[in-house]
């Protein structure tokens, strides 16, 4: 099953409201793993995620857009875990949902695309399993990135920064 233009540009005009939607540039201030921030993370894992789908989506039903909508919102938590000592400790089991209830707050968000967000952090989040292929898409998708932002310099992120921000509709390209 190969994506109409229209489904392609559905997905475009979805990666480009967020790119630019003022609550979303708010993920600008957290930082991420070594000099990246939940921003530029969240449109990495959004792309990987993207990228996975495309190429199962001719074997399998994919939902693509709750792939991208769950990959962008999967860690709109919003704070600095770092600087405040009563987040530091269970960061990485409570931030899923913290980034739903904000995520719901915010956004018109469907429960599958709730259920992406809730269940990335899986297996950290043991009894958090992620039931869909939407959600086991964004789960790995978000390890590889977190993988490759903890194993690359700083210096070398300063001089890839914008590359992220590139259109996902060359993705479609393959």
């Amino acid at each position: 099953m190969k994506l109409t233009d229209e489904e392609k540009k559905r997905l475009e005009d979805l990666f480009q409201y967020f790119l630019n939607e003022p609550r979303i540039l708010k993920m600008k201030e957290v930082p991420m793993h070594r000099g990246s921030n939940c921003y530029e993370h969240s449109f990495k894992v959004a792309k990987k995620a993207i990228k996975h789908g495309l190429r199962r989506i001719n074997k399998e039903k994919i939902d693509l857009e709750v792939i991208l909508v769950g990959a962008i919102l999967h860690d709109y938590y919003l704070y600095d875990w770092r600087s405040d000592p009563s987040k530091r400790k269970r960061h990485c089991h409570n931030h899923p949902d913290i980034a739903v209830a904000n995520a719901v707050k915010d956004f018109a968000i469907s429960k599958k695309v709730q259920r992406v967000i809730k269940t990335h952090m899986w297996p950290i989040k043991f009894k958090d399993y992620p039931n869909s292929k939407e959600a086991r898409i964004v789960s790995v998708s978000d390890k590889m990135v977190t993988i490759g932002e903890a194993f690359t310099s700083i210096k070398y992120k300063k001089k890839k920064r914008e590359k992220f921000l590139s259109y996902i509709s060359k993705l479609f390209d393959d």
